[in-house]
């Protein structure tokens, strides 16, 4: 049935704080308890009214099951410092994969005959492998999930140059259709990338460009096909409207019309459409030489040793995995399903076009999944700015690229050594993390 402008502006809210959960880090609030038997510990949902929405889900789906939320600094000691005092009071555990990876070192129960109890639900395998975490038994079940990708409007589209699919860009094409965009608006630019103080174009250049031009992340930083990257960010930069260096969300520049082609995580995408959604397309990002690097933002959903309820833990996994509660999920929370389902037409259109976008990237050929830093914790940020002054230093300052990469090259190896970490996707899990 049609949705109303007031309950389609009502649930982009809700989707967007959903989603705003899953991809920052630091959100705000404080762990808050539910009731129930079990203790569902979480680093997901944390503010009142996330939590509120989820534990309404849960108690329709799994009665007994008490949601409680945690930050994610102290979520990992919480759990092993209960395993290890042999009195463990979690029962089971909800976070994204760089919250439960770190776990996997015998605090976490193999979860490998309940994957294959849930039958074939149609998790993509490329999710299946990071949830084994580098051995052969699954640690976690994919929950939920978000990524990033293209908002163009109908006016821009205009402007594809001649045989290109804008569903199925290459890099070289991405660029061509910006420099033709740029000439027919009287050589103002009409793309625009989140480059402000809050964007996230650290993100673009981590799981997306390096991927998708060198492979790699971390162990081919600093490769010849890197600075190739780099000298083509630049040409793109250049194509991009000078204003983007105050972009933090993309959807407030798309919307007033300022840019008519972005890139963002969905959630900064999400109310651009919402006036006119027929005049708007949500498009995977490009594909390079390597394939096509994209950046999947995955929760997942573990069981420590020792939890006190394994059975009813299990039954919870299978509940939250099914393609109703998933789509459930995704109406009162903003997370789309970590399974293969189909989008109900009553979502509003938004959530729809920026579905289609993300299935699109997961099943393009050649796709090469990218994850947000692991293992980092409070030094993530540090990792961060290394591609952020990359950026600005190469983009903006024009400095030498070769120099720049090997100077930055051992900042973020000095981290590294100091944690002491294995890479993560799409690099080669490592014992230790080299940047090559």
């Amino acid at each position: 049935m049609p949705v109303s402008g007031s309950t389609r502006r009502s649930f982009l809210r809700a989707a967007g704080a959903g989603a705003a959960a899953f991809c920052a880090a630091a959100c705000t609030g404080f762990a808050t308890s539910g009731s129930g038997g079990m203790v569902f510990l979480s680093t997901q949902f944390r503010p009142a009214d996330e939590a509120e929405r989820f534990r309404g889900l849960l108690a329709a789906a799994a009665p007994g099951v008490g949601y409680v939320t945690i930050e994610e600094s102290p979520f990992a000691s919480q759990v092993r410092s209960q395993v290890d005092a042999g009195a463990t009071r979690i029962g089971l555990l909800g976070g994204l994969h760089g919250d439960i990876a770190p776990l996997a070192d015998g605090y976490l129960q193999d979860l490998t005959g309940l994957l294959a109890g849930l039958g074939t639900r149609g998790w993509p395998a490329a999710y299946l492998e990071l949830a084994r975490l580098g051995t052969d038994r699954i640690w976690y079940i994919p929950w939920a999930t978000a990524s990033y990708v293209l908002a163009a409007h109908e006016e821009a589209l205009a402007h594809l140059p001649s045989g290109v699919d804008a569903a199925s860009l290459s890099y070289d094409q991405f660029l061509d259709w910006a420099i033709a965009a740029r000439r027919a608006n009287g050589n103002r630019p009409v793309l625009g990338l989140p480059a402000g103080p809050k964007g996230l174009l650290h993100r673009f250049v981590q799981g997306f460009l390096l991927p998708s031009f060198t492979g790699g992340q971390i162990t081919t930083f600093r490769s010849n096909e890197a600075v190739t990257a780099w000298q083509y960010l630049r040409e793109l930069w250049a194509n991009c409207a000078p204003s983007s260096t105050n972009f933090d969300f993309m959807q407030e520049p798309l919307d007033s019309g300022e840019v008519r082609v972005a890139w963002d995580h969905v959630v900064r995408l999400v109310h651009a459409p919402e006036r006119d959604p027929r005049n708007w397309r949500m498009l995977p990002s490009p594909r390079g030489s390597h394939g096509l690097g994209y950046m999947a933002v995955l929760a997942g959903l573990a069981i420590p040793e020792g939890s006190p309820d394994p059975e009813l833990a299990q039954r919870t996994i299978s509940t939250l995995t099914r393609p109703e509660t998933q789509l459930r999920l995704l109406r009162s929370n903003g997370f789309f399903p970590a399974i293969d389902t189909s989008i109900p037409d009553d979502l509003p259109p938004a959530i729809r076009l920026e579905a289609d976008a993300v299935r699109r990237q997961q099943e393009a050929p050649g796709a090469i999944l990218s994850l947000p830093p692991v293992g980092l914790g409070k030094r993530e940020g540090e990792v961060s700015k290394v591609f952020k002054d990359s950026f600005r230093s190469i983009v903006l300052d024009r400095a030498d690229i070769r120099a720049t990469l090997d100077q930055q090259a051992r900042v973020l190896q000095g981290i590294l050594d100091d944690l002491k970490v294995p890479c993560w996707a799409p690099d080669p899990s490592a014992d230790f993390c080299r940047v090559g």
